[in-house]
């Protein structure tokens, strides 16, 4: 399996736990220093599937070297396949967020093949091995490994999962020493695991992705991507997949542009390696938003990029239907931006209290919910402060981390 490299931190003293400290408290930052020097020397592997394009390389990108500059030996390492496995595996996702299944016999043993394929670089090399999601899952299955532990991180809302597809998956999942997942609600109810834990997912305030930038700085990236700065802009920033809904987004924003001509979206999508759904759900996209000179679609853009849409947007939307978590929700928040989004996963764990009224069912709702905020600035302003203080105090890698070495510590 390849080795991702992660060379901002390659220099121990560049970003350490300490910098973190004006954002979360110093009990917290004592904690971590405090496991990590329980567990210092240990050797760590994640494995999954793409080096970026969604969620879980963003985290991987920031928890595996802040982890190595505590004295952890970390690494990252990715599962390979061709488009047939990546269709098999796309097809297990979706079936584990209740989709139905449609996969014969020679799919599914061909996905065993790559997995028993990819084992055989396991060895035990690493005392803990943390598998995310369903693409690498059967590793543990095939390797070889006498020592290891093995921990799978599964980032999806598995709450109601096929039926066929669970019993297919599940004795896989049990093999492991600990299984985790973001929230109590997306444990299976037949799931039978030696240690379980809920650990949500966060973000990484000093990534490119989140740092502060000036106002001219991101003015000018709108300007070079060809969006105008004299009309409002309602962003959605994620996967072009069907359980992100971005076509019913652009439904939602040609109801509101009824209401309020002068306004413009921007849909910015990544193009993960390991979702073959990608390209088809673009090429529906630019369908429907063919004619509409005020719709943008951009692919794969830098995270400095995204970083200067999300602090330039007026308001953010994540309108999914299914969601493990939605971490660009947490992104936006922190940059201090109101969110309509769809009452789905983990999205609703990140809203304020007091904002609740903003988490969707429908097109209808969600371009009436925008429609408010364009309305009433005030309320908006006071929404993405609220999202904020939430996230500082709940989604910074800070806590991730904190929650990770607990669960090494355990699990030795």
């Amino acid at each position: 399996m390849p080795r991702v490299q992660t060379p901002r931190y390659c220099c121990p003293d560049l970003i350490g736990i300490e910098h973190y400290e004006r954002w979360v408290s110093r009990d917290l930052i004592e904690e971590i220093q405090q496991l990590a020097r329980q567990l210092r020397g240990i050797r760590v592997c994640h494995i999954n599937s793409t080096a970026s394009g969604g969620g879980v390389a963003e985290m991987l990108g920031s928890l595996v070297p802040l982890c190595s500059t505590l004295g952890i030996q970390a690494d990252w390492r990715l599962i390979t396949g061709d488009e047939q496995f990546f269709r098999v595996t796309k097809t297990f996702h979706n079936a584990l967020q209740s989709a139905g299944l449609d996969l014969r016999e020679e799919a599914l043993a061909g996905y065993l093949e790559r997995n028993r394929v990819s084992a055989e670089q396991v060895h035990d090399e690493y005392d803990v091995y943390v598998v995310h999601d369903p693409q690498p899952l059967a590793i543990r299955h095939f390797a070889s490994t006498d020592h290891s532990k093995w921990i799978w991180r599964c980032h999806i809302d598995s709450s109601k999962p096929n039926p066929p597809t669970w019993e297919f998956v599940r004795p896989f999942v049990e093999e492991y020493d600990a299984v985790v997942f973001t929230m109590e609600s997306f444990q299976p109810a037949d799931l039978n695991a030696s240690c379980l834990r809920f650990v949500p997912p966060a973000i990484d305030p000093l990534s490119t992705k989140n740092l502060e930038l000036d106002e001219d700085l991101y003015c000018r990236v709108l300007v070079e991507l060809g969006i105008s700065l004299r009309k409002p802009v309602l962003l959605q920033v994620s996967r072009f997949d069907p359980w992100k809904d971005p076509l019913g987004v652009i439904r939602a924003f040609h109801l509101v542009k009824q209401e309020i001509p002068a306004l413009q979206l921007v849909l910015a999508g990544g193009m993960a390696t390991d979702d073959p759904q990608g390209g088809e759900m673009l090429e529906a996209l630019r369908t429907e938003a063919a004619g509409d000179r005020d719709i943008h679609v951009f692919t794969n853009l830098g995270n400095l990029e995204i970083n200067a849409l999300q602090r330039a947007a007026y308001a953010i939307i994540q309108k999914s239907i299914k969601e493990g978590f939605g971490l660009v929700v947490s992104e936006v928040f922190w940059k201090r931006k109101p969110v309509v989004a769809g009452n789905a996963g983990g999205i609703p764990l990140q809203f304020p209290d007091d904002y609740q009224g903003f988490l969707v069912e429908s097109v209808e709702e969600c371009a009436q919910r925008l429609s408010t905020l364009l309305k009433q600035p005030a309320q908006a302003q006071g929404f993405g402060a609220a999202g904020n203080a939430k996230v500082t105090a709940d989604f910074l890698l800070p806590r991730l981390l904190r929650d990770e070495l607990q669960l090494f510590a355990d699990v030795l």
